[in-house]
C-alpha cells in the first residue's frame, strides 16, 4: 500500500508527486518545517492550547508554546523539474495519534523531527514507521540553547537500525529543510528498490 500514491503523477503536468510525512513529538517544529519549505501557503490546523489540554498534554520544555496542530499541516515543494513533494505534518500529542494511519496511507517516507532536549518524545514516531516498514530519516532540529550531539550519538540513543539516516537541521530554514527532504527521497528510493529486488529475487 505504501507505494500506491508514492508513484502518483499530476494529471495536468505529468510531474511525479510524492507523499511525505513530517512527524515527531509535541512542539518539535513540524509546523515550522512544513511552513518554511512549502512553496504554497501551507494549510494549518492549529488551535490555541487550552487549560483543559494542560491536564493531558506534556508541555515540559515547550512552555512558551501557545498553539497546537489538531489534524495536520499540508504544504508542497518542488525538488526539481518534474518532482514535487506533498508534505503532511502529523499532530504531536498522543490523543491525536489515531489520525496517523490515515495520513500514512500512500506515503513514500517520513521525516521524524527530534529535539535533543526531549529526545524520548520521538520514540513513538520511530516505532510507528519501523513497524510499518515506512522509510524515514531522523532530523535533529537544532534549537538555540540545546546541547549539540552528533548524528551517531542520536542514532545510538534512539537505537536506530543500521543505515537509518540522521541529519542535523534548522526547521526554520528553507534550504536546511529542503536538504532533509532530499536525503529522505534518496534513502526511501534505495529502500523501495531493494524491496522490489528482494520480491522478484
Amino acid at each position: 500500500m505504501a507505494s500506491e500514491q508514492a508513484d502518483a503523477t499530476d494529471g495536468d503536468t505529468g510531474a511525479l508527486a510524492l507523499k511525505i510525512l513530517v512527524a515527531g513529538g509535541f512542539g518539535v517544529g513540524k509546523t515550522t518545517l512544513v511552513g518554511a519549505v512549502s512553496e504554497i501557503r501551507p494549510l494549518r490546523t492549529e488551535e490555541l492550547l487550552s487549560e483543559v489540554g494542560e491536564s493531558v498534554d506534556d508541555t515540559d520544555g515547550v512552555d512558551q508554546k501557545v498553539t497546537t496542530t489538531v489534524a495536520m499541516d499540508f504544504g508542497r515543494i518542488t525538488i526539481r523539474s518534474g518532482l514535487s513533494l506533498y508534505l503532511f505534518g502529523t499532530p504531536g500529542q498522543d490523543r491525536f495519534w489515531f489520525l496517523w494511519d490515515e495520513l500514512a496511507q500512500g506515503a513514500l517516507g517520513a521525516v521524524v523531527l527530534a529535539d535533543t532536549r526531549r529526545l524520548q518524545d520521538c520514540f513513538p514516531a520511530v516505532d510507528y514507521f519501523e513497524h510499518r516498514h515506512i522509510p524515514f530519516v531522523v532530523a535533529v532540529n537544532c534549537f538555540a540553547g540545546a546541547r549539540s550531539y552528533g548524528a551517531h550519538d542520536v542514532s545510538r540513543a534512539l537505537d536506530l537500525d543500521d543505515g537509518t539516516p540522521v541529519v542535523l537541521c534548522d526547521a526554520r530554514d528553507r534550504d536546511s529543510g529542503k536538504e532533509v527532504l532530499i536525503r529522505l527521497v534518496e534513502y526511501a528510493g534505495r529502500m523501495h528498490t531493494a524491496r522490489l529486488l528482494d520480491s522478484v529475487g
